[in-house]
């Protein structure tokens, strides 16, 4: 795909759109704008500009369009699939300034959002109000709110809530050839023609920019009980996940860390302190939610009875909302320690659940024919195993040249178990060379199609998913 240098014409151009002061061009900027959290790679774009409405947004790409510049929406940039990397220079446009909550319905249970809006900002000002929006990446204290519709994100809650798709009612977006459109209807049923709306969630930026949200509600639960469990084998824990579902029980939240993510994050998190015996190989970190707090205590013992069948040693029950804390922040900082750890690459496997013990083992035997070494960690309960892979000891020949084969077997290993190859990541920069391991060619061609509907030009964040 060919695309157009930015002109100082068209700069000036851009200007008058949202103000010589919300167009940036310093070395420093575009460094700043260049990456997200995937890995180290980095591509400076030409232009950073920071829009403040949707028709700012809009007037920016029929420029784009018409000029034939390449356009890469970002939001707080913590994503992990290289979603927000400007490949091809051109414009990177910056959502943070669209940062207000416009409304809190409460009279209806919904919220409109702007796309620059902190998750964890949204879910503590509709907590203020008695209401609950249940998805929570673990970079929940930065990441935006755009930024998780375009990667239909999903986190700790999704295990008993669902994830993004499943609380967003209407987008407005803003379509490369500089149309507004609104995607559904502020209502909580809609079979009025294709779902548009949840033809964007998950989008990656490819097809247009959402610029407002209206999300649905649902009343915040009274009460939580938090409980970590250890297990003497990593397989062994993944196999009690099965079982707590098959009794009946529906965690608000299950994560599963086996022992170097813990080790490794504990000499991270400098404030957390955890003792842990040498037998232990992985721990479960499961909670369980709702209204009334006797329910929740016979849940936790069962879920205590289940894994005593599957090597468990003696449970943590967090007793006071400090700790709760400290395990949640542990949990959700894992990521961060594996990365400052060594230089390592993620992937996000997804399997039906009571496929986990068999995607673990063939995770780290792929790892032993390859010689690299993985921890692994993630959301349990829904089949979501991150796969952290370290650098470690292999030659960069090695995990330049040989690491690829092993990520593909991997993957391949992931449809066999009739699972995919993102979770919540999305697929962005990284994963797009793997798509054919899980979708056909038709199965491309009709995505590609989709792509081309929405944005002919080819200018809406090139080089991801199927471009």
């Amino acid at each position: 795909m060919h695309y157009n240098s930015i002109t100082p014409e068209l700069s000036s151009k851009i200007e008058r759109v949202v103000g010589k002061d919300n167009v940036y061009t310093s070395n420093e900027d575009l460094e700043k704008y260049s990456h997200d959290e995937t890995e180290d790679f980095s591509f400076l774009p030409e232009l950073v500009v920071k829009p403040a409405s949707a028709d700012e947004v809009a007037a920016i790409l029929k420029i784009c369009t018409e000029h034939k510049i390449p356009v890469t929406p970002s939001g707080a940039r913590t994503g992990l699939s290289g979603g927000a990397l400007p490949l091809f220079g051109g414009v990177n446009l910056s959502l943070e300034r669209m940062n207000k909550i416009i409304e809190i319905d409460e009279r209806n249970l919904q919220a409109t959002v702007e796309p620059g809006v902190i998750n964890q900002v949204f879910h503590e000002a509709c907590k203020e109000k008695g209401l609950f929006y249940p998805p929570d990446p673990s970079s929940w204290g930065s990441c935006f709110l755009g930024g998780n519709l375009a990667l239909n994100a999903g986190g700790p809650k999704a295990v008993k809530y669902g994830v993004t798709n499943a609380y967003v009612l209407n987008l407005e977006v803003a379509l490369p050839t500089g149309e507004i459109i609104w995607t559904g209807a502020n209502v909580l049923k809609n079979s009025t023609g294709f779902n548009l709306t949840q033809l964007m969630v998950g989008s990656e930026g490819t097809l247009g920019v959402i610029t407002k949200a209206v999300f649905r509600l649902i009343p915040y639960p009274k009460q939580n009980l938090l409980m970590l469990v250890p297990f003497a084998s990593a397989e062994k824990a993944c196999e009690a996940v099965s079982a707590i579902f098959r009794a009946g029980i529906t965690p608000s939240g299950m994560e599963f860390m086996e022992r170097d993510a813990i080790d490794w994050t504990l000499k991270y998190v400098e404030d957390v302190q955890l003792p842990i015996g040498e037998e232990v190989q992985a721990h479960l970190l499961i909670e369980v939610d709702g209204d009334h707090e006797e329910v929740l205590f016979k849940d936790c013992e069962k879920i205590t009875e289940i894994v005593a069948d599957f090597d468990a040693g003696e449970v943590l029950f967090a007793d006071n909302q400090n700790d709760k804390d400290a395990l949640w922040k542990l949990r959700r900082r894992v990521g961060e320690a594996v990365k400052s750890n060594s230089v390592y690459k993620e992937e996000d496997t997804v399997v039906p659940r009571a496929e986990l013990p068999k995607l673990l083992k063939g995770v780290k035997e792929i790892g032993a024919n390859y010689g690299f070494k993985s921890v692994c960690y993630g959301h349990a309960g829904d089949g979501n195993l991150h796969v952290n892979i370290v650098k470690a000891d292999m030659s960069d020949d090695a995990w330049k040249n040989e690491l690829p084969k092993g990520i593909r077997e991997i993957f391949e290993l992931v449809k066999s178990l009739g699972g995919t190859i993102s979770g919540e990541h999305g697929i962005g920069y990284v994963q797009k060379n793997y798509l054919d391991v899980v979708f056909s060619d038709k199965m491309l061609d009709l995505q590609k199609s989709i792509k081309q509907v929405f944005d002919p030009a080819g200018i809406m964040n090139p080089g991801k998913v199927f471009n």
